[in-house]
C-alpha cells in the first residue's frame, strides 16, 4: 500500500503562503503543513489551522533569515547585529561547525518556538525545520530531546534517494548538496528510531525544492514506492509578490498549481494512493 503525506512548508511565512496552503488542502492534495513560529503571518496561520482541523500542522523550527522568538540578547550567538538570525543556512552551518553557536541558546530558542505554537492552541503533529537544519549532528539530539518533552512522536527525515531526480535538471552542485543532506538524515534516522520516533519510509522534494511544478510532482507520484512517503512542497498564490520579499527564486505559484491540478488528483485516485498526514502516520 502506498501512503502519502503532501507537506507544505513555511506556513506562517506570509499571508499569500497561508492562503495557498489552506486552499491547497481544501481543493487539492495537501494533507499536512509545517508552521514557521517566527513568520510574520504565523499567528494568522495558527488561527487558520484551528479553523481547518483536517490539516495536520507540525513545527517548522526556524533558525535562519527570520527573527528569534526569544529576545536577541538571550541568544546572541544565533543573531547578527540587528537581532536577526543569520541570512541563510550556509552562514549558520559555517558558524556551527566552527563552534560559534551556543548549544544552550539553540535549545532555548527551539523550545520557545515549540511552546509558541502550543500557546496558540495547536498540538503539533510532527517536527521539521527550515533548510533542514534539525538533522545537523548535535542539533538533532536537541530536537529529539524537545520532541520527547513535548510528546511529538513524528519527524521529517529529508533522506531523498541519492540518485533520484524525478526529471528535474539539477546541476552537479545541487545533487551533491542533496546527497550530503541525505547522508545526515540517514544517520539521524538511526537515532530517531531508537527514541521511538515515527517517520515516513521515503522522502521526496529536495532536489526540486522550490521548483516542484506539475510535471515534477507527477514524476514523484509515478515513482512512489510501497510504504509511506512524504513530498515536501512550497506553495504560494503569487510568486511575483513573494519574490519581492524573498530572494529564493521559488516557483510558489507553480507548486500551488501542481497540488491542485486535475491530472494529479486523478492519478492519486486511480492509483489508490492513500493521502494521510503525520497524524495518521503515528498509528501505523
Amino acid at each position: 500500500m502506498k501512503k502519502l503525506i503532501v507537506n507544505a512548508d513555511d506556513f506562517g511565512l506570509h499571508a499569500d503562503v497561508n492562503q495557498a496552503i489552506i486552499q491547497g488542502h481544501k481543493l487539492g492534495c495537501i494533507t499536512s503543513t509545517s508552521l514557521m513560529p517566527t513568520g510574520t503571518a504565523a499567528e494568522a496561520a495558527a488561527a487558520l489551522a484551528k479553523e481547518t482541523p483536517t490539516l495536520g500542522v507540525g513545527v517548522h523550527l526556524t533558525l535562519v533569515a527570520e527573527r528569534p522568538v526569544l529576545p536577541p540578547e538571550k541568544v546572541p550567538s544565533l543573531v547578527d547585529a540587528d537581532g536577526r538570525f543569520f541570512p541563510d543556512h550556509m552562514v549558520f552551518i559555517k558558524k556551527y561547525l566552527m563552534g560559534k553557536i551556543a548549544m544552550a541558546e539553540l535549545r532555548a530558542e527551539c523550545a520557545a518556538q515549540i511552546e509558541r505554537i502550543e500557546d496558540w492552541g495547536l498540538k503539533p503533529t510532527h517536527l521539521d525545520s527550515h533548510q533542514h537544519l534539525h538533522v545537523l549532528p548535535g542539533l538533532f539530539d536537541i530536537c529529539l530531546e524537545l520532541a520527547e518533552k513535548h510528546r511529538i512522536k513524528k519527524m521529517r527525515l529529508p533522506a531523498e534517494a541519492y540518485t533520484f531526480s524525478g526529471g528535474y535538471p539539477a546541476d552537479k552542485g545541487r545533487m551533491i548538496a542533496k546527497c550530503g543532506l541525505t547522508f545526515l538524515a540517514q544517520l539521524a534516522r538511526c537515532k530517531a528510531k531508537k527514541k521511538g520516533m515515527v517517520m515516513p519510509d521515503h522522502f521526496f522534494g529536495m532536489v526540486a525544492g522550490g521548483h516542484m511544478e506539475e510535471k515534477y510532482f507527477q514524476a514523484v507520484l509515478e515513482a512512489l514506492p510501497e510504504g509511506s512517503s512524504e513530498i515536501m512542497i512550497h506553495p504560494g498564490l503569487h510568486s511575483d509578490i513573494l519574490g519581492q520579499s524573498y530572494a529564493w527564486q521559488y516557483h510558489w505559484t507553480d507548486e500551488y498549481k501542481a497540488v491542485t491540478a486535475a491530472r494529479v488528483l486523478q492519478y492519486i485516485k486511480e492509483n489508490q494512493i492513500n493521502l494521510i498526514s503525520f497524524k495518521e502516520l503515528a498509528h501505523e
